[in-house]
């Protein structure tokens, strides 16, 4: 129907009440049953029109009755005030002829309590019976965990879903055992597999936002025995509103299965390398960068430069900060000056201009090629932009005189078996050099293991192959790896260069490592399935090792030494590890610059990283670096020139001239 249809029927059903409302009241009051004394088609003369006019303008034909609820409720008492009032004022105050002024009072009443039970019961046949009969798909029948205010909140909110129906709370507490929210009976948490038995329950519905993570993984491992799906409600403080609803919903993340608390972070150290200063952040349109770049703007950098090679990443996280500006007010994140720069890193010309001209006080190097089977098909293009690149951003930022840089590492660099992970301990000892001959520049790494969420990362990868009906590919079952939040590990980033005196090694404590298989596992039970398997060959999502990529771990790293220092800071520690002369750095970079045969490339980082123990690729890729075809661009294109006399070999340059390489002319990217 169209929705002025549906409020003239609904017009005319309140018009149908209002005349049986007026017998009631007349019929109550006289004590005698009466429908169609004059005294009643007096009563009916006032009513009709009073009622019709009002409901009218307060609103009360815009209500959709299948939501309706205690807002519907709220909004018919404000209506009936004035009603009543009207009402009231004509009979039981003015007085009309033959009928008892106490019907002004009476009527009103009596008819509240028709109207509100029709609008309940029309939403109960529209939505309870109607609904979930012409539902054509399987109803869910839904367990919530958590009988406090955002469980009642949400089962409101799936009460207007046919799909959806509620069988059930269960509790912690057992003083709640026994009571009924809205019609549903409340469980004890103790008895909860003979609630999912018994119930036939499909979906358990997590809803105590203001839990710990420890305590949503306990519930989370309980429930993984049992073939149902799980979702949850995010954390209190991420319902701004303190209000719940179906929106809010989302399934269960990996973080509240690791169990990991975040930890209040420290104020002083967070500003010191950010608030009030201009700030730069390369690889801006990444994971770890764009997490950066929200933070930094959140804490009150005065500017923030958004360096990136992608336009189109550089377009997404330029237009969320600005949007979230707009609707921050006056704080300081609306305060913050965003400038997005498109360029590389291996741009010397574009980074000494764009550090010059924006007159940086801080970098925080976040931009490399991470993705290891990509990185081992084109290994000459990783050496270029994750060791040759972060050469290029010292480089520019001792010439800046920038007071803080900070590398972002990562694990992986730890007795690297692959070239990603073999760039990045370069890039490290390109850092460390650096920081061993400055004087007035900071400079710091900071490595960490993996991050939820990241482009590439294996749980949206698990997800995806999940919800295709499988199978979820493992590259090997005893793999193990750290995780960490994205948020987080850029949150403590920022608070280990806010403890960086220059050339620390900062290490992240990334909790406990987790095996990936009994990740993929996890994931498919919550998700309602089982695992197929010797011993489940009717499951529904098989498992398949593929094996063991090229330059892969089945164990990864934090630290190359022993007995890391602990700072001020109970999740950062501090690593001291050797690093290669600059001679021999030097002579390595300046013919890296230059090769193009990826053997030529992959041994001189060994003589760099002599830890290297690298397990190559059994097949070059079409399109991969093979170091026999080159277009006219790549065989032009200019050295780095390290070789020329450099006033810093002695590891202690001359701040004013940087003397590590000359400008040359703008390479084309």
């Amino acid at each position: 129907m169209q929705r002025r249809q549906k409020q003239v029927l609904v017009l005319v059903l309140d018009v149908l009440l209002v005349i049986i409302a007026a017998p009631i009241a007349y019929s109550l009051r006289v004590g005698v049953l009466d429908f169609g004394s004059m005294a009643v088609a007096s009563v009916w003369a006032v009513t009709i029109p009073a009622a019709i006019v009002i409901f009218a303008l307060t609103g009360v034909y815009s209500t959709i009755f299948r939501y309706a609820g205690i807002g519907m409720l709220r909004g018919l008492v404000r209506t009936f005030v004035v009603y009543g009032g009207v009402v009231a004022v004509t009979f039981t105050v003015g007085g009309i002829a033959g009928v008892p002024r106490t019907v002004g009072i009476i009527q009103p009443i009596i008819l509240f309590i028709l109207v509100a039970a029709s609008r309940i019961t029309l939403r109960f046949l529209f939505v309870e019976m109607l609904g979930r009969h012409n539902y054509q798909g399987n109803i869910k029948r839904v367990l919530i965990y958590g009988a406090g205010n955002a469980g009642q909140q949400i089962a409101s909110s799936l009460r207007t879903e046919p799909e959806m129906q509620v069988v059930g709370f269960i509790d912690d507490d057992k003083q709640t055992v026994g009571r009924k929210l809205d019609g549903v009976a409340v469980s004890w948490s103790g008895e909860i597999e003979k609630i999912i038995k018994s119930k036939q329950v499909t979906d358990v519905l997590l809803a105590f936002p203001s839990a710990s993570r420890r305590r949503r993984k306990a519930i989370v491992d309980s429930l993984q025995q049992f073939k149902v799906v799980v979702q949850t409600l995010p954390h209190m403080r991420d319902l701004a509103d303190g209000t719940v609803s179906l929106s809010d919903i989302r399934p269960v993340e990996v973080e509240d299965l690791l169990g990991r608390e975040p930890v209040e972070p420290n104020e002083e150290l967070l500003d010191r390398t950010i608030a009030g200063k201009n700030v730069m952040v390369s690889g801006a349109g990444g994971s770890i960068g764009s997490e950066l770049c929200r933070q930094i703007a959140a804490i009150g950098a005065a500017k923030l430069v958004l360096f990136e090679i992608s336009e189109f990443s550089l377009y997404r996280i330029e237009k969320e900060l600005n949007d979230r500006a707009k609707e921050a007010g006056d704080t300081a994140l609306a305060q913050v000056e965003i400038v997005p720069v498109l360029g590389s890193i291996t741009d010397r010309m574009k980074l000494n201009e764009t550090l010059a001209r924006h007159k940086i006080d801080t970098v925080y190097h976040a931009a490399a090629y991470k993705h290891v089977p990509l990185v081992e098909a084109n290994p000459i293009e990783a050496i270029k932009n994750n060791t040759l690149g972060t050469f290029e951003m010292v480089r520019a930022a001792k010439k800046a005189k920038v007071s803080d840089f900070i590398l972002i590492s990562t694990d992986k660099a730890v007795r690297p078996t692959n070239v990603m992970g073999a760039t990045k301990r370069a890039a490290e000892q390109v850092i460390q050099t650096f920081a061993k001959a400055s004087k007035s520049s900071r400079f710091s790494m900071v490595r960490f293991g993996n991050v939820l969420g990241s482009s590439g990362s294996v749980v949206p990868l698990f997800r995806s192959q999940i919800e295709q009906g499988g199978p979820v590919t493992l590259t090997h079952k005893e793999i193990t790896r750290y995780f960490m939040t994205i948020p987080e590990a850029a949150g403590l980033v920022i608070q280990a260069a806010g403890m960086a005196k220059g050339g620390e090694m900062f290490v992240l404590d990334m909790g406990k490592p987790v095996t990936i298989d009994q990740l993929a596992r996890t994931m498919v039970q919550l998700s309602g399935l089982e695992v197929r398997d010797a011993d489940n060959p009717d499951g529904d999502i098989e498992i398949v090792e593929v094996g063991l990529r090229p330059g892969e771990k089945l164990y990864e790293e934090l630290l190359i030494g022993e007995s890391p220092e602990e700072t001020q800071h109970e999740r950062i520690m501090k690593a001291h590890e050797d690093f290669a002369s600059w001679d021999l750095l030097k002579d390595a970079l300046e013919t890296l610059s230059s090769t193009r045969d990826p053997k030529t490339a992959i041994d001189l980082l060994k003589t760099i990283v002599p830890e290297f123990n690298h397990q190559p690729l059994g097949s070059t890729a079409s399109g991969a670096d093979n170091g026999t075809a080159q277009s006219d661009d790549n065989a032009a294109e200019p050295e780095l020139t390290l070789s020329q006399p450099d006033p810093a070999a002695d590891l202690v340059p001359d701040l004013g001239n940087e003397g590590l390489g000359s400008d040359p002319a703008p390479t084309r990217h």
